[in-house]
C-alpha cells in the first residue's frame, strides 16, 4: 500500500479558526507519515501564521503545503485582515464570516484545475458545507472532519430526532437525554444556540446545512478514539456514512519545539521563564487555566477567577489572551498589585502560550478550562483531570462527557450559557469561592481525588497507543487512505 498512496493527494479546507486549523493540520501530519501528499488550502495571513508548522514537518520528509486563497472579507463588510474567527469582535459578524467562507468557493475551484498530482480526495471541517459541490464537481470523495466528540455528535442527534428540548418553557427546566447509557442532565439555558438568541435563526439556518452535507460525505473523520468513547462511536456509526476515528491529533507533536511551534512564532526561548518555574515545583501540583480563542469572559468574571486562583492557594498559571486581554483586565491586575501578591505561586501569560507543551508538564496537576473540545482532547491525552467552565456552543456537552462519562472532572459550577460578547450581559458565571472549592475538589488528595488521577492517567495511556503503529487511530488513517484508493481504483 505504501508505493500507491504516494500517488495520493489529499486536499485539507478547515474552517479558518485557530480550533479548527490546528487539528487538521495535526491530522495532515499524521496523513503525511502513511505516505500521502498533503495540500491544506488557507489564507495569506493564516498560512504566514501557520507556517512554522509546516516547515517544521517538511525538514522530516512530510510532503505537506499551505497554499493560500483570498479571503474576501471586505467584500461582506468585514474588516481588513479578519481572516480568522478568533479575531471577530461580535459574534453578529459570524454570518458575514461563513458568508466570506463560501466565497472562496469558485478560487478554489480554478486552483484545483492547475494542481498536481491531482487531488485524490477534499477532508473539509463541518462548516464548510460548499466543498461537498466542489468535491460532486471534480468527482472525488469528500470527508467531513469534526472537531467534536462522538458523544456530542449522538447526543445532539437524538436531540433533534426526539426535540425533548421543544418542550421546555423556562431557562431552569431541565430534561435527561434518552436512549444512552449515562445519565445525562441538561437545562434549557445550557443548550448551545437556543431561542433567546438574537442570532439563533442565522445560526439555525448554518446547523440545518451543517447536518445535510454531513449525510452527503462519504465519511467522517472525528478526532477521538474508539477506546475514549466507545457506546457513542458504536451508536453514531449507525446515523452517518463511514466513521473513521483518528485522534487525538495532538499527540503528532512529539517534541517540545513541534508543540510550541502550534500557531505560534516564539521560539522555545521565550517559553523558558515559567519552564523553569514549573521545574522547580512538584509534581502534580498546579493549576493551568486557559479558556480558549473564542470565549469572551466580562471582566467582572475574569476578577473573581483571579481571586479564587489566588486565595486557593494552589501554584497555577493563568493565560489571559484574545478579547479577555483588556485594559480594564490590566488595569485590575495592575491597581490591585495581584501578580506581586501571587510571585513565586503564581504565573500569568498574557496572549498564546504553548498548551500542549504545558499540560504535558510533570507539575500540572489540574486543569480549567471552558471545555473546547481540542482543549478536553488535549487534557486527556496528557492525563490531566479537569475544572469543568463551559460557556458556549458544545462545551456544557464536553462538561458532561468529562464529569459524568469519564469521571476525570469536577463542575466550576456554570449554569448558564454565554448568550452574548457584551460584558455587562455576561457579568459573573461563578464566583471566587466557587472556583476555590473546585479547585480544593480537584486537587484533594482524597480516595475521589485519587481515582479522577488514576482514570486520568489510564486515559492518557490508551490515548497514545491509539495514534501508535496499529493502533485503533493509526488503523483508521490507513482504512480512510484505503477507501479513498477505493474510489479511485473505481472510476478508472
Amino acid at each position: 500500500m505504501a508505493s500507491s498512496s504516494r500517488e495520493l493527494h489529499f486536499l485539507l479546507i478547515p474552517l479558518m479558526s485557530q480550533s479548527h486549523i490546528i487539528p487538521l493540520t495535526d491530522f495532515a501530519k499524521l496523513l503525511a507519515l502513511h505516505g500521502v501528499n498533503v495540500s491544506i488550502i488557507t489564507t495569506p495571513l493564516n498560512a504566514q501564521k501557520y507556517k512554522s508548522i509546516i516547515t517544521h514537518a517538511r525538514k522530516t520528509n512530510l510532503k505537506i503545503q499551505l497554499i493560500p486563497l483570498h479571503f474576501p472579507s471586505q467584500e461582506v463588510g468585514l474588516p481588513q485582515g479578519c481572516e480568522n474567527l478568533d479575531t471577530l469582535s461580535s459574534p453578529e459578524l459570524f454570518k458575514d464570516f461563513f458568508l466570506a467562507s463560501g466565497m472562496m468557493q469558485e478560487p478554489l475551484e480554478k486552483l484545483i484545475q492547475d494542481l498536481e498530482p491531482k487531488p485524490s480526495c477534499i477532508i473539509s471541517t463541518s462548516p464548510l458545507t460548499w466543498t461537498q459541490q466542489v468535491a460532486n464537481k471534480f468527482k472525488i470523495p469528500r470527508y467531513v472532519f469534526d472537531t467534536i466528540s462522538c458523544f456530542t455528535l449522538y447526543c445532539s442527534h437524538i436531540l433533534n430526532q426526539t426535540k425533548i428540548q421543544e418542550t421546555l418553557v423556562l431557562d431552569s427546566d431541565s430534561f435527561l437525554v434518552p436512549n444512552v447509557p449515562h445519565k445525562i442532565e441538561f437545562t434549557k439555558a445550557q443548550l448551545p444556540f437556543d431561542s433567546r438568541k438574537q442570532s439563533s435563526q442565522d445560526m439555525e439556518s448554518i446547523l440545518d446545512q451543517i447536518k445535510k452535507s454531513q449525510y452527503l460525505a462519504r465519511g467522517t473523520l472525528i478526532n477521538t478514539f474508539e477506546e475514549l468513547e466507545p457506546w457513542y462511536v458504536d451508536a453514531y456509526k449507525k446515523v452517518v456514512n463511514k466513521v473513521f476515528c483518528i485522534g487525538p491529533v495532538s499527540l503528532c507533536n512529539k517534541e517540545m519545539d513541534e508543540m510550541v511551534d502550534r500557531g505560534n512564532k516564539a521560539s522555545i526561548d521565550e517559553h523558558c521563564d515559567y519552564l523553569n518555574w514549573l521545574d522547580s515545583i512538584k509534581p502534580k501540583s498546579v493549576i493551568y487555566a486557559c479558556f480558549g480563542s473564542l470565549c469572551h469572559i466580562s471582566y467582572l468574571q475574569m476578577k473573581e477567577i483571579g481571586l479564587g486562583l489566588e486565595s486557593s492557594n494552589v501554584p497555577f498559571i493563568w493565560i489571559i489572551r484574545g478579547l479577555n486581554f483588556t485594559p480594564q483586565v490590566e488595569k485590575w491586575l495592575r491597581d490591585e498589585n495581584f501578580e506581586e501578591r501571587v510571585k513565586g505561586r503564581g504565573i500569568i501569560i498574557r496572549g498564546w502560550a504553548p498548551q500542549v507543551m504545558i499540560l504535558s508538564h510533570p507539575s500540572i496537576g489540574g486543569f480549567l478550562t471552558h471545555c473546547g473540545w481540542n482543549s478536553t482532547l488535549e487534557g486527556i491525552s496528557c492525563g490531566v483531570p479537569m475544572i469543568t467552565f463551559p460557556m458556549f456552543a458544545e462545551q456544557f456537552y464536553n462538561e458532561k462527557f468529562i464529569v459524568n462519562v469519564l469521571k476525570v472532572g469536577v463542575r466550576v459550577g456554570v449554569e448558564v450559557s454565554i448568550n452574548s460578547w457584551n460584558e455587562e450581559k455576561n457579568g459573573v458565571l461563578v464566583n471566587m469561592d466557587q472556583v476555590k472549592k473546585a479547585i480544593d475538589q480537584l486537587m484533594d488528595k482524597g480516595l475521589e481525588g485519587e481515582e479522577r488521577r488514576k482514570t486520568a492517567n489510564e486515559l492518557a495511556h490508551m490515548s497514545k497507543k491509539a495514534i501508535q503503529e496499529e493502533g485503533s487511530s493509526y488503523l483508521n488513517i490507513k482504512l480512510l487512505i484505503e477507501d479513498v484508493m477505493q474510489v479511485l481504483k473505481n472510476k478508472v
